[in-house]
């Protein structure tokens, strides 16, 4: 019951991570775009803050500013023409009637006035009852109010008109407060509240600005994204198109600017690099023209030459010995030599076939086991190979080909490596995996520094050894047929001593194109040949 469970989890998995590399993409698709917005937006907020900021603080204090100088003035004329003129020891009833007096001026404010009785007892007069107390006049004030000051030529006055901003139930009041001397104490109190309403309205209004800012400064970041980014990414539709190999791409000029400049740049470089990959091209064919033409011309003289080879091989293998024993050791050599030289000259026709792409398969469905047991019977390697492989694994192959590949890997570990060599035969994982077939032999191994350069072309293991008996093609050539299959070889070290060659494809080869075929007689080695097929340069 758990086991659905588990697959409906993996499954949610792969689409959450299908689904994040998604929106990776994206991001990154939009990356600069996405930066060049946000940067546009950051400035815009900034300094659309700043001014907004700037604004209403300027705004604020000229608008606080004017209310309370005209409103602290008020207070000050209202003082002077009211409350001096009252006896030094007022009654309550005097008091009341100056303070509504003094309120009834064009500034509304309440005044509170504050004087003593001939018994020396406080008596208070107040334009609102109970709207405004001495407890509202925060004690800073009063103190300053009250607080007597010497008469100098500086300061022609003992007391002084103070004023303090406060806030009652979240609501702002200005606090002033003056006294007369040798007469009563007076503080008055006004409401800021229409000042702030109308510097609320102000800050919505700031805020608003700032918002449609913010909205433009988006909008003129994406059109100019846009202008910027339409250029760059033409330019990387052409880099694309150029890494793609084509190499004719060119990208439209227009303007003078910078973007103009590096397209122009872009054209130019792509230009020299069409030339340069032209003129590498033809260096190229030329030179697999003139192996291919080398090696075919080669064929004719070669053919004359391995004539006379066969007839000096068969007048030293009869009886009547018609060879002089003194020239006996340089036929035999001739006869080597001209049989290696028409290896190779094979070789080079076939690493030629490779590189000029005209290589085809001719596939046939065969039996593996059946297919290498041929190849070693053919080459009388009987004796020295032991065969682990099943009957009945089948796979669709060029059957010439992978004699080529099974010749070259197995002649190649009986001549560096020693017998007796082992093939064996098996799939990869599950029925319908690839196929692999090991050759493995008993010898040394091969050195670590070697490993990388196997099946490198004429290459040789060892420098003061640079002539062998084969070619250097052999390995790489088994190699290119492998790739033709859609298949891998790989050289490995055995942990019990010994070389393995690895060689692995598909069981199902599907030829590009079935109607181009090679003659099967133009390889390096067809069934039944020997010598070329043994190539082992590269382990030498």
């Amino acid at each position: 019951m758990t086991q659905p469970h588990d697959e409906n989890g993996h499954g949610r998995l792969r689409a959450f991570a299908a689904a994040k590399k998604a929106i990776l993409a994206g991001l990154r698709f939009t990356s600069l775009r996405l930066r060049l917005v946000v940067v546009f937006a950051l400035v815009a907020l900034t300094a659309a803050v700043s001014a907004s900021g700037i604004a209403y603080w300027l705004n604020r204090e000229a608008v606080l500013t004017r209310t309370q100088d005209a409103a602290l003035s008020d207070f000050q004329q209202e003082m002077q023409n009211r409350a001096a003129v009252l006896p030094e020891h007022p009654t309550q009833g005097e008091l009341q009637h100056a303070a509504n007096l003094m309120a009834d001026s064009s500034q509304h404010f309440s005044v509170l006035l504050i004087g003593t009785d001939e018994n020396g007892r406080q008596v208070v007069g107040n334009s609102d009852l109970d709207a405004f107390t001495l407890a509202d006049v925060p004690d800073s004030l009063q103190d300053a109010v009250n607080r007597e000051q010497e008469v100098t030529s500086g300061n022609k006055h003992a007391y002084h008109l103070y004023w303090q901003r406060t806030t009652q139930d979240s609501d702002p009041f200005l606090v002033g407060g003056a006294k007369v001397a040798g007469g009563p104490t007076g503080y008055m109190l006004k409401s800021l509240e229409p000042e702030a309403k109308d510097l609320s309205s102000l800050a919505w209004s700031l805020g608003i600005a700032t918002g449609l800012a913010l909205i433009g400064s988006a909008l003129l970041a994406q059109a100019a994204a846009t202008t910027v980014l339409k250029p760059v990414h033409r330019l990387g539709i052409a880099a694309r198109r150029l890494g793609e190999g084509k190499l004719d791409t060119r990208l439209r000029v227009s303007g003078t600017d910078e973007l103009a400049e590096l397209s122009r740049t872009f054209n130019k470089t792509a230009e020299n690099l069409e030339k340069q990959v032209a003129d590498m091209r033809a260096r190229d064919e030329s030179s697999r023209r003139f192996v291919a033409d080398m090696s075919h011309e080669l064929r004719t003289p070669l053919t004359a030459i391995t004539a006379v080879t066969e007839v000096l091989e068969e007048e030293l293998d009869a009886e009547t010995g018609s060879v002089d024993p003194m020239i006996e050791p340089a036929v035999r050599l001739v006869v080597s030599e001209t049989r290696r030289l028409g290896d190779l000259v094979e070789n080079l026709m076939e690493v030629t076939r490779f590189d000029a792409g005209t290589a085809r398969l001719v596939l046939d469905d065969v039996d593996i086991a059946d297919q290498i047991t041929a190849c070693i019977d053919a080459r009388a390697w009987l004796d020295a190979v032991e065969l682990d492989a099943e009957r009945g694994i089948m796979a669709r192959v060029d059957p010439r080909r992978l004699d080529v590949i099974l010749a070259n890997l197995i002649g190649n570990a009986l001549k560096h490596g020693g017998s007796p060599v082992r093939v064996s035969v098996r799939i990869d994982g599950q029925e319908g995996g690839d196929l692999l077939i090991d050759v493995t032999d008993h010898g040394p191994g091969i050195p670590e520094d070697v490993l990388p350069h196997v099946f490198d072309r004429f290459y040789k293991a060892s420098a003061s050894r640079p002539r062998s008996e084969g070619s250097g093609l052999g390995l790489s050539i088994a190699l290119e047929n492998a790739h033709i299959h859609g298949g891998e070889i790989t050289a490995a070290n055995s942990p019990d001593a010994g070389a393995v060659f690895t060689l692995r494809l598909p069981r199902d080869t599907h030829d590009d194109d079935p109607d181009d075929t090679d003659d099967a007689d133009d390889g390096p080695d067809a069934p039944g040949r020997t010598g070329g097929s043994q190539e082992g340069g590269a382990v030498t």
